[in-house]
């Protein structure tokens, strides 16, 4: 079992700029890539970014050039930094991992539990 935790999320003005944490843990053999999804109310989840265990990154054309995310594998922890933010950046924000765990079969994707990020116009 793998679990996530996010952290960051809040009220901010446009144009403002939170960072978002998530630490995973559990009963991990291997992460592959590590990611932040978004849904807002009425909408489905939509990708926002991710990165592999080497590195590279990967971002939704919407936040592109605004938000940087990053990793630390030694402590199983994925950052978001946003910066400039829009009122159309407000959604609970989810972090994801694709994980092999100890005794497991295969790759799964896992869940945080999300955290609110809300812009005002």
């Amino acid at each position: 079992q793998v679990q996530l935790v996010e952290s960051g999320g809040g009220l901010v003005q446009a144009g403002g700029s939170l960072r978002l944490s998530c630490a995973a843990s559990g009963n991990i053999l291997s992460i592959n890539t590590m990611g932040w999804y978004r849904q807002a109310p009425g909408k489905q989840r939509e990708l926002v970014a991710t990165t592999t265990s080497g590195g590279s990154s990967n971002y939704a054309d919407s936040v592109k050039g605004r938000f940087t995310i990053s990793r630390d594998n030694a402590k199983n922890t994925v950052y978001l930094q946003m910066n400039s933010l829009k009122p159309e950046d407000t959604a609970v924000y989810y972090c994801n991992c694709n994980a092999f765990v100890w005794g497991g079969v295969r790759w799964n994707d896992y869940w945080g539990q999300g955290t609110q990020v809300t812009v005002s116009s």
